[in-house]
């Protein structure tokens, strides 16, 4: 199936644009739309497009910046895509995963992400040394594991709670939070990696 996902934000509304140049351009078949920020995955129409979507289908966005507004979270989202052998093809851009430079785009963009994680932790480090040579850093104040979070983790290893988005939004915390939590339980959390697709023969 050729499926479209089309994002606006809650003050351009203007989603029409999109849905006609996917109609047009791509033919699809579907469509989900959000109106939201896109400054995290967290949209209602984003997971149901991915759990929707079943191997063989292509999911088709205007451009890149309608899916995702960083790189890591536009890797994160077409590597669930590709888990699931669903493709991705962006118009703007005319990117498409199944070719060798879709591959290699996406290898790319794995390393810029990895490069824009360091130098932010570095920002972050910088910012500590001066706060705390001034006196006035007092670290995080450490938010409470949930009472039940040890069900929660053997919900989660058991794949009962499928990932760590839906234990963020079970236990009512952030996403660093979570992979903390997760590692103090001596539960393994991979870092995020681009595997190329081998399609079947």
């Amino acid at each position: 199936m050729r499926i479209g996902y089309v994002r606006v934000s809650t003050v351009e509304q203007h989603e029409e644009r999109q849905i006609i140049e996917l109609q047009e351009k791509a033919n699809v078949e579907r469509t989900f739309l959000d109106k939201l920020s896109g400054k995290n995955t967290e949209r209602p129409e984003l997971q149901k497009m991915i759990d929707f979507a079943r191997e063989g289908d292509t999911i088709y966005v205007s451009e890149f910046s309608r899916l995702a507004r960083s790189t890591k979270d536009l890797l994160d989202i077409v590597q669930k895509l590709r888990d699931k052998k669903v493709q991705v093809v962006s118009l703007k851009e005319n990117f498409d995963t199944t070719t060798p430079a879709g591959e290699l785009a996406m290898t790319l963009f794995a390393a810029i992400a990895t490069f824009e994680r360091k130098i932010m932790l570095e920002r972050q480090k910088e910012g500590i040394a001066v706060a705390k040579a001034k006196g006035v850093y007092h670290g995080r104040h450490q938010k409470a594991k949930p009472d039940n979070w040890k069900e929660l983790v053997e919900k989660y290893q058991r794949r009962e709670i499928r990932s760590v988005s839906e234990l963020m939004r079970i236990a009512g915390c952030s996403r660093p939070t979570i992979y903390n939590w997760l590692k103090e339980s001596g539960v393994a959390i991979q870092p995020l990696k681009w595997k190329p697709y081998q399609k079947k023969l």
